[in-house]
């Protein structure tokens, strides 16, 4: 079939030197069809109309402001234990509650004042625009910033005084809510980071029995775990001391301790060291009986207990801390004060 044969309707659009398509016959499907005519708004004919629009953004932000103030207070002030029935799902915590109501309650309105803003009072003219090249030319900066100077004038901000201090409000406290949150990161590094339970006269109590602990009960070759006396397993606080209290207890001969001043530390060969790996903060558990050896089972850090719990192995970054112990008047091992270093992986004070 030849050109002469298709029917002029479907002939293709004919394109100039520069390949832009042309539009071939009226009857062309693909011909561009326009825009259609705007149709304005009554926000656009209408002061009044628009005035209500501005009123709803603004309690819009001036809603989202208040619920940034009331996350912060029910995080200060709802207990974390606290407890609300909600239908139908039942009792659920109550601070958890409150912090998702408002913290979504908050950002939802600063949402739907934008869009509603966008659509009833800024300019809905469409504009089409010629594709032009990626390269940004002089005169295509200068269209962009005369349209973002247009764009500014459309959007009334200077003129609707009212939605651009609610609106500034809404975002300059809502960052407060994440500022709150920091808190709950962790205590500061000059404080219990660098102190645990331990304290000078406090009996070493084994972890399995609950009882205290005699030079008796160590033997050369074992592997003992202790806690400090009087931290029980239901106690609020336990995990969070428990993980920088936690004990291992080996007895060495003393012949075969090789650090003078672990040897001083120690009482007949005990020795007591963090059982927190300086690593990641994993427990330590495996002991070698005739090296002396503790390998930490996440990622395999070694460390001599003859000779200081230097590392030996692995990617831990400093030797474990020692707690200096000796026996009280009942005959009981007890600590002689606090790790002399903090327990645990480095943090940002550590040189």
């Amino acid at each position: 079939m030849s050109s002469q044969d298709i029917p002029e309707e479907n002939l293709p659009a004919e394109q100039d030197a520069h390949g832009a398509v042309s539009v071939a016959d009226e009857k062309n499907p693909f011909a561009d069809p326009g825009l259609p005519p705007h149709e304005h708004r009554v926000q656009d004919i209408d002061e009044r109309a628009a005035k209500r629009s501005e009123r709803t953004v603004a309690m819009l932000f001036t809603v989202s402001m208040l619920s940034t103030v009331g996350f912060i207070a029910s995080y200060v002030g709802i207990p974390h234990d606290k407890s609300i029935y909600v239908f139908p799902i039942g009792h659920i915590n109550a601070l958890n509650f409150a912090l998702g109501l408002t913290l979504g309650l908050a950002l939802f309105a600063i949402g739907a004042g934008a869009v509603h803003w966008a659509r009833t009072l800024m300019s809905d003219e469409e504009v089409a625009d010629e594709r032009h090249p990626i390269e940004a030319s002089p005169e295509v900066r200068a269209k962009v910033h005369a349209d973002f100077k247009q764009g500014a004038k459309e959007s009334a901000l200077g003129r609707r005084k009212l939605i651009r201090n609610t609106m500034f409000g809404a975002l300059a406290l809502f960052p407060l809510s994440g500022v709150v949150l920091l808190r709950d990161l962790g205590p500061l590094p000059g404080t219990k980071l660098r102190h645990t339970m331990w304290r000078k006269g406090l009996q070493l109590v084994n972890m399995n029995t609950n009882e205290p602990l005699r030079p008796s009960d160590v033997q050369v070759g074992s592997l003992t775990f202790a806690k400090p006396e009087g931290l029980e397993e239901h106690d609020e606080e336990f995990q969070t001391e428990i993980a920088k209290a936690a004990l291992m207890i080996v007895r060495i001969q003393p012949d075969n301790i090789k650090d003078k001043r672990e040897l001083e530390w120690s009482y007949e060969g005990i020795v007591a060291y963090s059982k927190i790996c300086t690593h990641v903060g994993c427990p330590i558990s495996l002991y070698e009986q005739q090296t002396h050896h503790v390998l930490c089972p996440c990622h395999q850090s070694t460390f001599d207990l003859s000779d200081g719990a230097r590392v030996i192995f692995g990617p831990a970054g400093h030797a474990l801390p020692q707690l200096r112990i000796g026996v009280n008047d009942q005959g009981y091992l007890e600590a002689l004060g606090d790790f002399d270093e903090p327990v645990g992986p480095a943090f940002w004070e550590r040189g």
